[in-house]
């Protein structure tokens, strides 16, 4: 078994994250999906708002078609609601450059000036095009905007919250080709319902998407970030799912997708409390590093055997290469997973 490792990169002499993030493929204690969702309902029917209609008879087909022959009887979900209208997933896979733009070890989207970076990232989406013609791509990127940090700063937080211009700047760098933008929170020694409030006119955007990074929720652990790995319960992500589910109320909106990093078992306790909603998409994403067969047991122990409804993969352009047999995971072997990531991130 591997042990965790958890890096933090200071940013410009005052910022701090982490630069590569393990899993671990030690088998974990599967618990019973029927306790999340106890029968499939597929009504071949149309749900509507003044976005438009939505088809559940393909959506649940395509949900089916995602599970990727799973004999574990955890996927598909079984009764999952359907969207609301303008809903991403799994109409569409969800491809991602990651990062923050005072950093270049953060991430790919810091790594590099704009136009480089729509280059590389589309050299990505052509590869998933090809591999899976039948799934469109959506691309995007995905901005820490709240960032983990080794000092307490002024509220005793050990956060770092960018100013509303560096947001602004990864909304036109979204624009640029027409894609999504997700903001991601790392909350430090805050908490998620004190945080996430400072994105309300963010989220109103209907392009506008949430990422938390459990590995840095260090509230309930007492300690700096970086020196363990933070956690967060299911109670915390609903909060989160009924606050995204009220923008969207209120606001109109076709779906919010919801991104939740794990790669450890503790990183998120009781999952089988997750409440779903027709407003939002929850992605529970895959995110150490490491090599194939290494990231390929996490996936299997932490985000297969707890099923919440659609699942994210990531990719550690470095972290990834330092371990035999040095090389990235194809889209060809991320296709071969059971289910299938549906959302697709590049560090």
């Amino acid at each position: 078994m591997h042990k965790i490792v958890l890096g933090m990169a200071v940013i410009c002499g005052l910022y701090s994250c982490s630069e590569g993030k393990s899993g671990s493929n030690a088998t974990a204690k599967g618990k019973d999906s029927t306790t999340t969702a106890v029968e499939e309902k597929e009504p071949d029917v149309t749900t509507s708002n003044t976005n438009g209609t939505i088809d559940t008879a393909k959506y649940y087909q395509k949900v089916r078609d995602n599970s990727n022959g799973d004999t574990t009887g955890l996927w598909p979900v079984k009764n999952q609601p359907a969207p609301l209208p303008g809903a991403i997933l799994p109409f569409k896979r969800i491809v991602v450059y990651y990062g923050n733009m005072h950093s270049k070890k953060m991430g790919a989207l810091g790594e590099y000036a704009p136009k480089e970076m729509w280059r590389r990232l589309n050299a990505e989406v052509k590869r998933w095009e090809k591999i899976d013609p039948n799934t469109p791509v959506q691309k995007g990127i995905h901005y820490i905007a709240t960032v983990a940090a080794g000092l307490p700063g002024k509220d005793g937080a050990y956060v770092n919250r960018m100013p509303e211009k560096q947001i602004d700047s990864a909304l036109a760098i979204a624009k640029m080709e027409n894609a999504i933008l997700f903001i991601d929170i790392q909350v430090g020694l805050s908490t998620i319902q004190k945080e996430i409030g400072r994105f309300d006119k963010y989220l109103k955007m209907p392009h506008v998407h949430l990422g938390i990074d459990p590995e840095f929720a260090m509230r309930k652990k007492g300690v700096t970030p970086g020196k363990k790995i933070g956690t967060y319960d299911a109670e915390e992500l609903n909060f989160v799912s009924n606050y995204l589910a009220k923008i969207v109320r209120e606001n109109n909106l076709p779906p919010k997708v919801f991104v939740v990093h794990r790669f450890t078992q503790g990183m998120l306790t009781n999952y089988q409390n997750i409440k779903l909603h027709p407003e939002v998409q929850f992605v529970m994403h895959m995110d150490g590093w490491g090599e194939p067969e290494l990231k390929s047991g996490t996936y299997r122990n932490h985000i297969r055997k707890e099923p919440v409804q659609f699942t994210g993969f990531k990719i550690f352009y470095k972290n990834d290469l330092k371990k035999a047999p040095n090389r990235l995971m194809t889209p060809e072997e991320l296709m071969k997973l059971k289910p299938q990531p549906i959302y697709i991130q590049y560090q």
